[in-house]
């Protein structure tokens, strides 16, 4: 009887469950199919979204590659790849319903679930995550490319990690050449972390105008074009490139609301399995635990993986473990950058060569054929 897993997201958590599964369960599971559902029909490295931003810097298929092409391998009755998105998940008939690309409604059944759509910016206005299709964020990129590069001034709103390396991309590039002005809505950046002040030293070295409890309240398009940028303090600022990076909301709206915190993530137990039941696990952004993190998704997927494979030979699930600390690491350019394990200071030649450097687009091509599990 063939064992069937939906896993909904095409980003890293999904992507990686499904491999995994392919990789180490199905050579004894023979039954098993996995069907995959994305709405975006390219595996998304919005790592790289920072410096993508900056025209001619990287190309599109560094940071963007075809999923269906990675799981081609794999036995046709054993992979179906779903370009769409789920519109419910009853957990009690063990369905999902899908909406297609081409407009149509399917309706799928599983032995297990794999929730991993992840998350999505509040302000969709730039590809910080894959929000859309690929031909959308395609789209929506090239605009934002041909803005920055006339741009004489350029605001970045939000100085989480993404606000900050985006800020200091564009620095980075073009120096003097551009103003780039860096709001944080907090009186310190990273919500006051401890890394708050390397940070800020860093971006004073590249040129980056940082406005401290500068709360963006409103913005409009003036008639030549320019952003109007309204600060809750009702001050004005007129730019030519308005880049928001403030929030992230979890896609779970397809959920019944008592798998969900009150905070809209997915609410899971040890083990990875979605709170009050049992065939139902999240892996990812979606579950925002302790926070969203490229190292501890690709433990939490590994560990979701490892718990379906169990749960399929009979044996009960482990306790999924991440990282036995936290861990930040931001990039401040192509040279340097800031980060600590722990409490601990991480050199910023060692940020540079472990994240600065390339943002890991060098690995795209094996996380989409699954060579890197």
């Amino acid at each position: 009887m063939t064992q069937t897993i939906v896993v909904l997201g095409g980003a890293y958590a999904g992507v990686s469950v499904a491999h995994r599964l392919f990789k180490y369960t199905k050579p004894q599971v023979k039954d098993l199919k996995v069907i995959l559902v994305s709405k975006n029909s390219h595996f998304y490295w919005n790592m790289a979204s920072v410096r993508a931003i900056v025209p001619d810097l990287l190309k599109e298929e560094q940071y963007s590659q075809p999923l269906e092409k990675g799981f081609a391998k794999y036995p046709a009755d054993s992979f179906e790849f779903i370009v769409g998105s789920a519109e419910g998940v009853d957990v009690v008939d063990k369905t999902v319903k899908i909406s297609t690309d081409n407009g149509t409604e399917r309706v799928l059944n599983y032995d297990h679930l794999v929730l991993a759509t992840g998350t999505r910016a509040v302000d969709n206005a730039v590809p910080w995550k894959s929000n859309g299709t690929h031909e959308q964020n395609a789209a929506i990129m090239t605009e934002i490319q041909g803005k920055i590069k006339t741009a004489k001034n350029i605001v970045v709103a939000g100085a989480g990690a993404t606000g900050i390396e985006a800020a200091a991309e564009l620095a980075f590039q073009y120096g003097k050449e551009k103003e780039v002005i860096l709001l944080s809505g907090d009186s310190e950046l990273l919500s006051g972390d401890s890394l708050a002040s390397n940070v800020a030293s860093e971006l004073k070295k590249l040129g980056v105008q940082v406005r401290k409890s500068a709360r963006v309240e409103t913005t409009r398009e003036a008639a030549d074009g320019k952003i109007e940028v309204v600060l809750k303090n009702g001050e004005k600022l007129i730019t030519d490139v308005y880049l928001p990076t403030m929030g992230m909301a979890p896609n779970t709206e397809y959920l019944p609301a008592d798998l969900l915190t009150d905070r809209k993530f997915v609410d899971i137990n040890e083990f990875y399995q979605a709170k009050g039941t049992k065939d139902v696990w999240a892996a990812g952004d979606i579950v925002w635990k302790p926070r969203g993190s490229f190292v501890l998704t690709d433990k939490q997927a590994a560990g979701v993986a490892k718990n379906i494979d169990l749960a399929l030979k009979g044996k009960p699930p482990t306790v999924v473990k991440t990282l036995p600390m936290d861990a930040m690491m931001v990039a401040t350019g192509r040279s340097r950058g800031v980060g600590r394990l722990g409490s601990v200071k991480v050199f910023s030649f060692m940020v540079y060569m472990m994240k600065g450097k390339t943002l890991g687009v060098e690995r795209l091509p094996s996380y989409v054929d699954g060579s890197a599990y």
